[in-house]
């Protein structure tokens, strides 16, 4: 067996500074997500743990905690002694980056619900390590990558929303999100890392992006209009345009 993928390699050239995906059929007949490197490429199942295993008979790790923590809970009747050891939280920061690999390559492939699906699975392990991690390294080590997460989930859920023709959804969703980084960057105290950030910065111009889908105000497009029509001379026009604009008033 000639197990060199040298030639698959060649027939997917990597190109630095992109990321670059595609789905493909795998030989059991479910669909797969491959994502070129500069030294290989990653293959992925597009549901569950992206690697496809099942530790200790459940979907993720992450589940597998969360299991063993509701047992603790009804043992005890409650969370309090329950703590994720420090290779608990490595091993579960190793699975978020398996995550992390996967939303990348669905965001490119335009799965934007996936992409939320896996953002928001990430966000739970950020909060789970956060309230029951052992060490406090352990419970804030991931909060330096919250900000990118959520800036990720709100862009695949705008994108959804514009994709699904609903504007003022896909406003609301991505004014909400600049809220929500806000307030993660008041919560430490630092309005400097907030007027800094990058994933506000880029969710503000989406923000620019998604106006440009909004329904046009019929006042305002004639006020538009009016002013061309002045501005041109075309006084016959003005004319007729204020009273189109008298009657639109009219019937608001």
């Amino acid at each position: 067996m000639n197990l060199d993928i040298s030639h698959i390699l060649d027939d997917w050239p990597y190109e630095p500074g992109k990321v670059t995906a595609r789905r493909i059929r795998g030989k059991d007949g479910r669909d797969k997500i491959q994502m070129r490197l500069d030294l290989g490429m990653l293959q992925m199942e597009t549901t569950g743990r992206p690697d496809g295993t099942r530790p200790h008979g459940h979907e993720t790790l992450l589940a597998y905690y969360q299991h063993k923590l509701q047992e603790h809970t009804e043992r005890t009747g409650g969370a309090k002694g329950f703590q994720l050891d420090p290779e608990a939280c490595e091993l579960l920061r190793a699975e978020g980056v398996m995550f992390y690999h996967r939303y990348l390559a669905e965001f490119i492939l335009e799965d934007f619900d996936a992409v939320e699906r896996d953002t928001v699975r990430n966000l739970r392990m950020f909060d789970f390590c956060r309230a029951y991690a052992k060490d406090e390294s352990d419970r804030y080590v991931l909060e330096q990558y919250r900000p990118y997460v959520i800036m990720m989930c709100v862009r695949a859920r705008t994108r959804a929303a514009l994709r699904d023709d609903k504007p003022q959804v896909a406003m609301a969703v991505v004014r909400k999100g600049i809220e929500e980084l806000q307030e993660f960057y008041e919560s430490f105290g630092s309005e400097t890392l907030a007027s800094g950030s990058s994933e506000i910065a880029v969710l503000r111009a989406l923000s620019k992006e998604v106006e440009t889908h909004m329904p046009v105000d019929p006042l305002q497009k004639l006020h538009r209009e009016l002013d061309a029509a002045v501005a041109e001379e075309r006084y016959e026009d003005a004319a007729d345009i204020r009273d189109r604009l008298r009657r639109t008033a009219g019937e608001a």
